[in-house]
């Protein structure tokens, strides 16, 4: 018996799914530009630095592994570690829910398609919701 001529197609990931490295960087662009500019994201731009590029950088690599992509964040820093990295920081529910809805905004901004940006945003309100390390607001 020959071997099936039609191999089964492989699952494409989100990083693919959204247009790849150059989606994931304008994303990312677009989420430090929006947390910058716009007071409703006043709580998240203060636990920041003054400058964002090192931070802009760091997320893009990271989300372009995290999304199913070359591991970027891994090769060049080593072990996301987020928990860890973010405890200097103090994140609480309205960080996390800023972080949130900058980044909602942002995908929408860039025109990443709902039936992604729906369960992308679940899982960084997940991701948003462990980060937390202070009680209350």
């Amino acid at each position: 018996m020959e071997p099936n001529s039609n191999p089964q197609p492989t699952a494409i990931t989100p990083f693919e799914a959204m247009g790849g490295e150059t989606t994931v960087a304008r994303l990312t662009a677009r989420f430090y530009e929006l947390m910058d500019t716009h007071s409703e994201f006043s709580a998240l731009r203060a636990v920041h630095p003054p400058d964002l590029a090192h931070a802009q950088e760091r997320l893009t690599w990271f989300l372009m592994g995290w999304l199913g992509g070359p591991p970027v964040y891994m090769e060049r820093v080593g072990h996301p570690m987020l928990r860890a990295r973010h405890m200097p920081f103090p994140i609480g529910i309205l960080e996390r829910d800023q972080w949130v809805a900058c980044m909602s905004q942002a995908m929408q901004d860039c025109h990443i398609p709902p039936e992604l940006r729906e369960p992308l945003e679940k899982s960084f309100f997940g991701t948003a919701d462990w980060m937390r390390n202070k009680a209350g607001a």
